[in-house]
């Protein structure tokens, strides 16, 4: 009832979500997100596994105080716990959004409210080339030099102007647009886990990047 059409086979699927292809009743394209079945409570008992395997290695493993098992798990469990909110992820891909509106560097899809909760996420529909599909980007004349300067920039971007940025940029989640040879700009999908660091992480970073350059 709420979709013109909704394709059940999904265009890509992983362990907590997949995603289908839809069609809203005025016609726009989007895809829906949709968390699986009973997903909180496999997690939730795969984390209190975690959590004993964790109290073992503390207790029995030679450098418990170096690799601090129970600190991973917690780390691991505060990421799935926000994974799982799709409202969250909606909400990050927003606020990137209205950071990134009409870059030439960056694409952010847009997220349509009407028919997103906390098990479901819809989003506007885009379509592009894997990061590392080299191939495909040679075969559409993408320029991957300035392809390349503008990877560069995105991120210390997002870094240091916004500190708000992608932490699961494998080539899945960054896309790159194919309708822009000499112009190419990047598409972000999958806001479910983002980063911030704090001012002296920061420097840091600053630091070593001033020194490789």
């Amino acid at each position: 009832e709420l979709f013109a059409t909704f394709d059940t086979a999904p265009l890509a699927s992983a362990s907590i979500a997949q995603v289908h292809a839809a069609t809203l009743h005025d016609g726009r394209e989007v895809v829906v997100k949709v968390l699986r079945p009973n997903v909180r409570a496999l997690i939730d008992a795969d984390i209190a596994l975690l959590r004993t395997l964790a109290a073992v290695a503390d207790r029995h493993h030679p450098g418990a105080d170096k690799i601090r098992p129970r600190a991973v798990v917690s780390e691991i469990e505060t990421t799935l716990e926000a994974e799982l909110d799709l409202q969250r992820e909606g909400a990050n891909g927003s606020l990137m959004r209205r950071l990134w509106l009409d870059s030439p560097d960056l694409y952010v899809p847009e997220v349509h409210w009407p028919l997103s909760t906390e098990t479901v996420l819809t989003m506007e529909r885009v379509r592009g080339i894997g990061s590392d599909d080299v191939a495909a980007l040679d075969a559409a004349g993408i320029d991957r030099r300035a392809l390349a300067a503008k990877g560069v920039r995105v991120f210390y971007t997002q870094v240091f102007r916004d500190n708000f940025f992608h932490a699961d940029a494998h080539a899945g989640n960054i896309w790159v647009d194919a309708t822009r040879q000499q112009d190419p700009r990047f598409i972000a999908l999958d806001f479910g886990i983002m980063g911030q660091l704090s001012s002296e992480d920061q420097y840091y970073l600053a630091e070593n990047f001033m020194a490789i350059f």
